[in-house]
């Protein structure tokens, strides 16, 4: 039986565990400038931007797994009681606060490779919508229409339902709302915001990515919404601005009047 003093299996762990900080850091800072070029490379290629940056997940995760390897084979020098000493020491630091950072890490390989949603998509997550900026081995980051950069942790994708806008396309349905009123001429006011939409230099159309236009009666107003694919899904509110501003303006040319607010009695026959 091998006698191993206190001592020695500390002289040997503790170099161990620097060698894996600097693994490890080494492996951020590497994901992090390959990420940044890829990202950029991917803002001047167009259309091909989502399936390069599709590639950037992956390759953090190729990164980062390498980097456990080396730290395994660092570790396979290391006798039998010092392997039983070094787990107890990463026992106790997942249990004392690191099983969240373990359930991340488990939450970003499952978006590189499932891709529930990727970088540049446009997604939902709780109360929280924006574009996707990156995706991190802990972290998903995202840009509200504020411009407010939100932060989520990967393992909010086991508990919370996520919406994709796009699934890794460029194109992407908007919804355009306009409000008239109960005597307008909802035929007349169906026309121009049909012209309004099919016109938009923001609107693509194609067997695939198609518009309609419903129609709601509502408590004091009809609802006209239209559905239709932008071409790039960052023109979303610039193609909403623009088809309600022609549309409105349309409207006060043809006298089709907004909303009026009715009191209990006066409310229009449908």
């Amino acid at each position: 039986m091998v006698d191993v003093t206190l001592e020695e299996i500390y002289a040997e762990v503790l170099p161990l565990l620097l060698d894996a900080v600097i693994i490890f850091g080494a492996a951020y800072v590497l994901a992090r400038v390959i990420s940044f070029l890829l990202i950029r490379i991917s803002e001047y290629t167009g259309q091909l931007r989502f399936i390069i940056r599709m590639i950037v997940p992956i390759i953090n995760i190729i990164i980062y797994t390498a980097a456990i390897m080396l730290v395994v084979d660092r570790m396979l020098t290391l006798s039998t009681i010092e392997i039983v000493a070094l787990s107890g020491l990463l026992g106790a630091a997942i249990g004392f606060g690191l099983k969240d950072i373990a359930a991340n890490i488990v939450g970003g390989v499952i978006i590189a490779f499932q891709k529930p949603y990727r970088i540049g998509d446009r997604i939902t997550m709780g109360s929280d919508y924006g574009e996707v900026t990156d995706i991190g081995l802990m972290e998903t980051q995202i840009i509200t229409p504020d411009d407010n950069l939100v932060t989520i942790p990967n393992n909010k994708i086991f508990t919370q339902n996520v919406a994709c806008a796009n699934a890794g396309m460029a194109e992407m349905m908007v919804v355009i709302d306009i409000y008239i009123d109960h005597d307008a001429d909802i035929t007349r006011a169906v026309e121009i915001f049909r012209e309004a939409v099919t016109t938009s230099r923001y609107i693509y159309i194609s067997d695939r990515c198609f518009y309609t236009i419903l129609t709601e009666n509502q408590l004091h107003s009809v609802r006209l919404r239209a559905r239709a694919y932008v071409w790039d899904l960052r023109d979303e509110f610039e193609c909403k601005a623009e088809i309600s501003k022609r549309t409105k303006e349309a409207f006060q040319r043809e006298g089709i009047i907004p909303p009026r607010f009715y009191l209990p009695g006066e409310l229009p026959v449908s």
